[in-house]
């Protein structure tokens, strides 16, 4: 997962830039013109937040050599170390990519060893107390979706074959439908299903009712690619939606999947349309919609029972790519079809805008993990003010769509972007500190911690230090 000192005001006449394409720090193919006045009041709310998180993955922290977290002494010291140079908040992960919880759940069943590795049998109440004693805030992360791993032929699915039917279903290059199991990593379960969502927020209200953090953070809340979900659930529901929102009465004789995309192809290692049929972009929209849907119905759900806790989600900051998952984190008063400044032609539609889930959040934290943090770094961003692929430019982008709408926290990936010092850490984290308005994600704690898992090879502990510093 994870210095310009005052925020970009937004301008009343604005440059239009069409960002196509999706290659890292690319900047191909933009247009310019100049539009009419836009909504600014969003952006004079904003103001820095200065809070500072690092996020706790269970994998690699707990289930992974060297797991400094499996030992008591380790975590106090790490979390002395962590309160020392200014990190005020965890994100622990307790919801694994097994669907299984790192606590007893009356929904699924306890992970206690992987990997051959053994599970403090407290982890999570210890981590718990251990940081509220350091008046540090708690957020607990879950895999939302993910109920299975392919390599360990471990998790939820694995041992409850009934929700085997709700396996995420995907296409292969040649067009046909197979169970997302038999395609390696992690195991999707269909997000559509009323089953599957119930699981979720059942375990959702588990957490808060369990432990009373200060909120719950959904990750994995989506699909796995552009490739799922064409299940036949999924294909029944798609004609519901189409007959009711569009009274389209000729969609339950669609040829399906074709209708949707009727050729793939391998792009980088993963299946993407070759060409579309004519439902493509309805497609997209309800896929969104089911996504925002669950976002409204976890909130409801989450208050009602625990009315104090945040709900929050974690995304990737590359908005201009994410219709691929099924995930629209804008507001739902930002309209990506009809935005002539940053064009959204692939996948926009009239009405797309009802898909935006901001509004169902308290918190929102962006994987902004890019090595480039200036849009004048590069020449071929220098002219620009959204670019999804640098950390300034995703994250002018990222307010801009979100209107201020949610607590923002800008993360930094301190493990698997290559920095090529300490000090660019720094400036990345101070930039994102004194801009974001929540604050900043440091992704993850084993990074900092533990040289090995870091480009650098040593301890980032300086490197935050220096990153926490009020401007």
């Amino acid at each position: 997962m994870k210095a310009k000192n005052r925020i970009l005001m937004i301008s009343v006449m604005i440059v239009i830039v069409t960002l196509l394409g999706n290659m890292f720090q690319s900047c191909k193919d933009v247009s310019t013109t100049t539009l009419p006045p836009i909504e600014t009041e969003f952006v004079e709310k904003w103001s820095p937040g200065h809070n500072a998180f690092v996020w706790v993955d269970a994998m690699a922290n707990v289930f992974q050599s060297p797991g400094r977290f499996r030992d008591k002494n380790d975590i106090k010291l790490i979390l002395d170390s962590l309160k020392y140079v200014g990190i005020n908040g965890l994100v622990i992960d307790v919801k694994h990519n097994t669907g299984f919880t790192l606590y007893e759940s009356n929904y699924t069943e306890k992970l206690s060893s992987y990997n051959g590795l053994n599970m403090l049998s407290d982890y999570v109440e210890f981590m718990f107390n251990e940081a509220r004693s350091r008046q540090m805030k708690v957020y607990l992360a879950m895999n939302t979706f993910v109920y299975g791993n392919t390599t360990t032929g471990v998790g939820y699915v694995y041992s409850n074959p009934g929700f085997k039917k709700y396996e995420s279903m995907v296409m292969n290059v040649s067009g046909s439908r197979v169970p997302i199991s038999q395609t390696g990593g992690n195991v999707f379960l269909n997000p559509a299903a009323p089953e599957v969502q119930q699981l979720t927020v059942n375990i959702i209200k588990e957490m808060a009712t369990k432990f009373n953090p200060d909120g719950i953070v959904l990750d994995y809340c989506r699909y796995r690619g552009i490739d799922a979900d064409f299940s036949d659930l999924s294909k029944e529901l798609f004609i519901q939606f189409l007959e009711e929102k569009y009274n389209d009465n000729q969609a339950k004789y669609m040829d399906f999947p074709k209708d949707i995309v009727n050729s793939w192809k391998v792009v980088e290692g993963s299946v993407e349309p070759n060409s579309t049929g004519k439902y493509f972009k309805k497609w997209l929209h309800f896929r969104a919609n089911v996504l925002k849907d669950f976002f409204a119905k976890a909130k409801q759900e989450l208050k009602s029972v625990a009315p104090h806790v945040e709900l929050g989600a974690y995304s990737g900051a590359w908005y201009n790519t994410y219709y691929k998952q099924g995930n629209n984190f804008a507001s739902e008063t930002y309209d990506p079809f009809n935005d002539e400044e940053l064009t959204f032609s692939s996948f926009a539609t009239p009405g797309y805008k009802e898909t935006g889930y901001a509004e169902q959040l308290d918190l929102f934290f962006s994987g902004n993990y890019f090595k480039q943090l200036y849009l004048k770094d590069n020449p071929a961003t220098a002219h620009l003010k959204y670019h999804w692929w640098s950390i300034e430019g995703s994250m002018n982008g990222i307010e801009y769509i979100t209107r201020n709408k949610m607590k923002v926290y800008s993360g930094i990936d301190v493990g698997n972007v290559s920095y090529d010092s300490e000090e660019d850490i720094s400036k990345a984290i101070n930039y994102m500190y004194n801009r974001s308005n929540g604050g900043v994600l440091v992704f993850d704690v084993c990074h900092v911690t533990v040289p090995r898992y870091n480009p650098l090879k040593k301890g980032l502990w300086d490197a935050v230090k220096n990153g926490l510093i009020k401007n």
